[in-house]
């Protein structure tokens, strides 16, 4: 493959990465006695899974179970721990993280790996504002772990020190876009496709007749909101639409919007942040929506995990996080690229062959 990166085992390059590598385990220490102090949990959940997510744009990896009778399953390997980890909090565990080996198909870039360790977290009874708190806590004690004082990536830098800008979706398309966001959103959650896509070609970003509101909702987030994210500071991201947060509850005062953020530095994205939705029928409404817009593009679907909506009707109150803590490394290091803090990156395709 022409654009193939050297083989991460060759002794220079190795030395090359070490660094990194040998920071991504301090910041890995200092962020699990993080956790410890405050009377987290670690759990460790499992990776085979009947459902990989059910939200439109992840994609797993397949695999089969054999059981003892010789009939063969389908399963899956995780596109995160999520499912897995609100059954534990519907069995009763107050406060939970997993350091979680992660699987995702169709996703390989600077910032994007097929397999990556996710770090989520989990509090019962308490509101998602405190997992604000969490995620800007974690930035300081995993630049501390690391040495550094600034985060970095492609020519921009964040202070992990300081606290963090907050921003409504609202808030941003106005500024960086000059749209009224939600005068395309109902208090039904019904979306206006035609009047967001005539916003956005009047702000002069492209949009096709087959682009659902959803498609150019991301369109205009990756374009002309992203790269103002996490620059001098983290930003936190908060108040999507309801229907750009799959798992998430509804935010008391405004129905269109739901409690849910996401953390930026650099201009990256490192977290996403739910108040969790613990109503099943409404969960279930939500994946099969996700599904059949799934088949409408890429024509497959995932089964809904069952067992995950029975538990999610005992679940307590409660608010999650998922943050990918190979970014997180990668800010801390200045690395180009994911790999570079991966200790043996995922083999390219071809790599290898005769």
């Amino acid at each position: 493959m022409t654009n193939a990166l050297p083989p991460f085992w060759r002794p220079d390059i190795h030395a090359d990465r070490r660094p990194a590598l040998l920071a991504r385990g301090r910041i890995k220490a200092a962020l699990r006695r993080w956790f410890e102090a405050r009377d987290f949990v670690e759990v460790e959940a499992a990776i085979l899974q009947v459902s990989p997510g059910n939200e439109t744009h992840l994609h797993g990896f397949a695999t089969t179970l054999i059981d003892d009778a010789g009939a063969r399953h389908p399963y899956y390997l995780h596109t995160s721990p999520e499912f897995a980890a609100k059954k534990l909090l519907a069995a009763g565990e107050p406060r939970l993280f997993d350091f979680a080996r992660v699987f995702r198909n169709r996703e390989r870039t600077a910032l994007h790996h097929p397999e990556f360790t996710m770090l989520e977290w989990y509090r019962a009874g308490e509101g998602y504002e405190t997992l604000m708190q969490d995620a800007a806590a974690l930035l300081a004690e995993a630049a501390r772990a690391a040495g550094v004082t600034t985060l970095h990536w492609r020519g921009i830098d964040a202070d992990p020190f300081a606290e963090p800008e907050r921003l409504t979706l609202q808030e941003a398309f106005r500024r960086h876009a000059g749209i009224d966001l939600l005068r395309t959103v109902t208090a039904d959650n019904d979306v206006d496709r035609g009047g967001l896509a005539a916003d956005a070609a009047e702000a002069g970003i492209r949009v096709t007749d087959d682009d659902s509101w959803s498609d150019i909702f991301s369109r205009i987030l990756a374009e002309r909101i992203e790269p103002h994210l996490g620059r001098g500071r983290a930003t936190i991201l908060c108040e999507y639409p309801i229907s750009e947060a799959a798992l998430a509850r509804p935010k008391p005062g405004d129905p269109r919007v739901s409690e849910r953020f996401e953390l930026y530095a650099c201009g990256v994205e490192l977290a996403n942040a739910f108040g969790e939705l613990t109503d099943p029928a409404e969960q279930r409404r939500r994946f099969e929506a996700d599904m059949d817009e799934k088949a409408r593009i890429y024509g497959e679907r995932y089964p809904i995990d069952e067992d995950f909506l029975s538990a999610l009707a005992a679940m307590p109150p409660a608010s999650g996080i998922a943050l990918g803590f190979d970014r997180l490394v990668m800010l801390c290091t200045g690395a180009r690229r994911i790999e570079d803090v991966l200790w043996t990156p995922v083999a390219e395709p071809g790599r290898g062959a005769a």
